[in-house]
């Protein structure tokens, strides 16, 4: 592992890795990471299907918000209302998901990118198998959330009526009128604001790593860090005949995740010439694997993939960018 990390930090884009010996899809973490690891597990990987199953079984309440808008009456009004509070419940799950995200986060990176990065590797495979379950999971939601573009305008009705003084299921009755108002338009806006963006999920994840990497100063470590979790990814894809579509799949959006984030902690990209990430290489494999493994599923497609890494990436536009990299992010 601490090969690996040496051979990375010679920043040439086409050299040769060393092997990680590190097998990402059954790593378990260590008896003295099994408290934090199921306390993050719970909080982290555990929720993770029943919020996409959830996603995935979303009715949109346009057709309830549009009557109630057409024609304002009273039992317009209240058939709108019970239509989007199914909604409303499920974005604040949604939302207090990633708060959790927002605090454990920095508690991984706290463990896996402080002191020897590879030491850290190898004592903490559990919980670098957590981190990658945690982007398999972001991956997959904002997937599906771009798929759901009503979403905001079934909760942008419920913000109307709640200016209006209506209150959601979850008002306190201990509280004033006043008071419930006043937390339910502060939890509104905030949750407006998360669901606002394309990948909320992914902004999450960036926007926490990035304040992590700011207040501690370990871009370094944390570049290290991801750039060791692309490449097992890699070498998993690589050498594995006989994976499940289930598994490269999931290497697949590890990877690019990978890659997108380590595009926004390094000053210099992820794309730039003296970047330990090959990129064309990474570009080629999501290519190679949809043509050598069936029924992969549709998040996990190419274009998706690719999709992600083009409109996710801070620096693919820089003019330091080579033009045979962006050329090839691009066309795909």
């Amino acid at each position: 592992m601490g090969q690996l990390l040496s051979s990375l930090s010679l920043r040439g884009g086409d050299m040769a890795m060393s092997d990680l010996n590190f097998d990402l899809a059954n790593a378990t973490p260590s008896a003295d990471d099994s408290q934090l690891y199921n306390r993050l597990c719970t909080l982290l990987v555990k929720p993770g299907p029943g919020l996409l199953e959830t996603l995935r079984n979303y009715k949109s309440a346009a057709t309830e918000v549009r009557n109630a808008i057409a024609s304002p009456t009273s039992e317009n009004e209240e058939i709108a209302w019970h239509a989007v509070l199914p909604i409303v419940s499920m974005l604040q799950e949604f939302h207090s998901y990633a708060n959790g995200l927002r605090d454990a986060v920095p508690e991984l990176l706290n463990v896996l990118c402080k002191g020897d990065v590879g030491k850290n590797l190898e004592r903490h495979q559990g919980l670098t198998k957590l981190f990658a379950d945690m982007l398999d999971f972001v991956f997959e939601f904002d997937y599906l959330k771009m798929r759901s573009p009503t979403l905001q305008n079934d909760f942008s009705y419920y913000r109307r009526m709640l200016q209006r003084g209506r209150y959601g299921a979850a008002a306190d009755a201990k509280k004033s009128d006043l008071r419930n108002a006043m937390d339910q338009s502060d939890q509104a806006n905030r949750i407006s604001l998360f669901i606002a963006y394309p990948t909320p999920m992914l902004k999450c994840v960036i926007d926490t790593t990035t304040e992590f990497v700011t207040q501690n100063r370990l871009q370094r470590n944390v570049g290290d860090y991801l750039t060791a979790l692309w490449a097992a990814c890699f070498q998993t894809l690589s050498k594995k005949r006989a994976m499940s579509a289930s598994l490269v799949g999931f290497c697949l959006k590890v990877m690019v995740v990978s890659i997108i984030l380590y595009d926004h902690i390094d000053p210099n990209g992820v794309f730039s010439k003296g970047s330990p990430i090959n990129i064309k290489n990474s570009v080629k494999m999501i290519q190679t694997a949809h043509s050598n493994v069936y029924n992969i599923p549709e998040e996990s497609s190419a274009s998706n993939l690719m999709s992600a890494l083009r409109y996710n990436s801070k620096h693919l536009n820089d003019d330091s960018t080579p033009k045979g990299v962006k050329n090839l992010v691009m066309a795909v």
